[in-house]
């Protein structure tokens, strides 16, 4: 178990083409845009300030690319794996959110629920949750004292494994809400476990004053 003091940044990858047309990506990869290519170095130049310990990243093309950003200023080599990609959805897959709805409405409405869904025929969360979660776990063993592990990875993934991390049953996953592009969480580890310490930010974190830290 990770001593106190270690954190996880979980970054979700810059803008994609589908990311405009509202597309269900999955694991279809994907190509950053101009725009995601912009996000991706501007967030790395904030990052960088943390002084990160290790990269790791899913091994599509749009996190690929995000992490390469941080690469180039850390010096820091990027462990790619395919633990990390975002949830196989099978015929979600290359539909738009109306897309979805129209086709697959009941099962749509049963995964906002929170209920267990394949969506499209494809992974549960649970089973997302069970290849991310350990992996990231495992590397985050491997910190220094104190030391800082960037996970670059997608919006799902990473809300099924902060889940995952900090205890939350499945069925509240979704009460994380979704995060924006290029922009990441941070899980700090207490006495207890892992904690939320910042979800869905721009900006480095901030010391928590006053709280019962």
């Amino acid at each position: 178990m990770p001593p106190a003091g270690r954190k996880i940044v979980l970054w979700r990858h810059g803008q994609t083409a589908w990311n405009l047309e509202r597309r269900f990506q999955g694991s279809t990869d994907i190509a950053l845009t101009p725009e995601g290519l912009a996000q991706a170095r501007r967030a790395a130049a904030l990052l960088a300030g943390l002084r990160p310990d290790a990269i790791i990243a899913s091994d599509l093309q749009r996190t690929a690319a995000t992490a390469a950003e941080l690469a180039v200023l850390t010096g820091l080599n990027v462990l790619h794996d395919e633990s990390l990609r975002e949830t196989y959805a099978g015929a979600w897959q290359g539909l738009t959110h109306d897309e979805i709805v129209e086709r697959f409405g009941a099962e749509y409405a049963a995964w906002k629920r929170g209920e267990a869904v394949r969506r499209g025929g494809g992974e549960l969360e649970t089973e997302v949750a069970d290849r991310a979660a350990p992996f990231v776990e495992r590397h985050a063993e491997k910190l220094p004292e104190n030391g800082t592990l960037v996970v670059v990875s997608h919006g799902g993934t990473i809300r099924t494994t902060i889940g995952r991390l900090i205890g939350l049953p499945p069925g509240s996953w979704e009460a994380l809400g979704g995060l924006s592009n290029c922009c990441w969480s941070v899980l700090g580890r207490g006495v207890n476990g892992w904690r939320l310490v910042e979800h869905n930010a721009g900006s480095l974190p901030e010391p928590v004053l006053g709280d019962d830290t």
